[in-house]
């Protein structure tokens, strides 16, 4: 990928030096693009590939679908948030929340959930 990271390439766009991405079902974020492209390294056999990416002004919308090796698909949204081109905030959706791999922990910190934010805890869902 010349040095890019896959996040790069989901947002079509470049990542700022001090880009923070968020993962809330594990309740993780990922500060910097250093960290996130250490992060992403060890991930060797996943492939992946956009559904559909939507820019909307200084934010982008993508829908993809990735495969960690073992056959199993996973349908993921991600939302950039983007100043000057180029990506400050990243925020993922996929899968089931799960806590965070031990071999990750000194690379993240925990990312503030608060049960009213914008993800609720599960006592504040309803029926719509």
């Amino acid at each position: 990928m010349s040095g890019q990271t896959r996040l790069t390439y989901l947002l079509g766009a470049p990542l700022a030096k001090n880009v923070v991405r968020q993962w809330p079902q594990m309740g993780e974020t990922v500060k910097g693009a250093d960290l996130i492209s250490a992060v992403e390294g060890n991930f060797e056999t996943v492939t992946l590939e956009v559904g559909r990416r939507l820019p909307l002004g200084d934010m982008v919308i993508v829908e993809w679908t990735t495969n960690y090796g073992d056959g199993k698909l996973f349908r993921s949204v991600t939302i950039g948030e983007l100043e000057d081109g180029k990506a400050v905030r990243v925020t993922d959706y996929w899968g089931p929340p799960f806590e965070t791999p031990d071999w990750r922990k000194p690379m993240t910190a925990r990312l503030d959930m608060p049960p009213d934010g914008i993800w609720p805890s599960k006592d504040r869902l309803g029926r719509h």
